[in-house]
């Protein structure tokens, strides 16, 4: 039986933390599916499509992952997908317990698939989406934070939202 996991979230955007899980957890299985998240409640930086298409290409080297977004419940995406594992990344102690509460519910409405924690490295451990898009909104450098490729993608659009609009 194919070994196939998804690993849902917003991405917005993809940053290295995530691209270390996503490569970790490619090791694991047969197919990954990075599923971005479609939440109509929230407003992203980028539409979904943008996020799938930084995604592929952040991820292009990694013949067994593929991206597609989503809307409604991680286990649900997971099942149309022929998953039998939900991938998440935790940073610090404060992601595990909304994550276990997550994991937790999940089974309950399918308990056929299960969730698999992976701990950011270290190097990583202090990076969000929330922080890239900060940086960038006062001009800084987020090299450090995201595939060079999405640079000035990213440093465009947040520098169009920003009420800071820096001279640059």
């Amino acid at each position: 039986m194919k070994r196939i996991a998804v690993y849902p979230g917003s991405f917005d955007p993809i940053t290295f933390g995530h691209l270390d899980v996503i490569k970790r957890s490619a090791c694991l299985v047969d197919e990954l599916v990075v599923g971005v998240l479609v939440n109509q409640s929230k407003t992203p930086l980028f539409s979904a499509n943008e996020r799938v298409n930084m995604i592929q290409v952040a991820t292009q080297n990694l013949s067994n992952v593929r991206v597609e977004e989503f809307s409604g419940l991680s286990v649900e995406f997971a099942k149309k997908c022929g998953a039998h594992l939900i991938v998440r990344g935790l940073r610090a102690i404060t992601d595990f317990e909304y994550e276990l509460q997550m994991a937790q519910t999940n089974r309950v409405i399918d308990p056929e698939i299960d969730t698999i924690f992976l701990t950011t490295s270290l190097k990583y451990a202090y990076l969000s989406s929330t922080t890239v898009r900060e940086v960038a909104s006062y001009g800084g450098d987020i090299s450090h934070f995201i595939p060079e490729e999405l640079i000035g993608t990213v440093t465009e659009r947040v520098m169009e939202r920003s009420p800071l609009k820096l001279n640059k």
